[in-house]
């Protein structure tokens, strides 16, 4: 079934006035938001991962 283009085109333009669009402080919140996580992530899993080298190490120290 072909569509009418300018049907479609309506039709997008009212779903689209329908979205509640985020403002510039929300944004810019979330966007700190997953700096601030990233940064605590990677944190923690250097830590881990200097944890885990140093247990095997020990281990493999005992051994080798």
């Amino acid at each position: 079934m072909a569509t009418n283009p300018l049907k479609f085109v309506n039709e997008v333009r009212s779903e689209v006035s329908k979205v509640t669009w985020p403002t510039r402080r929300e944004v810019l919140l979330t966007t700190v938001m997953v700096f601030v996580m990233t940064a605590l992530l990677a944190s923690f899993f250097a830590l881990v991962d200097l944890l885990i080298r140093f247990g095997l190490n020990g281990i493999l120290g005992i051994f080798g």
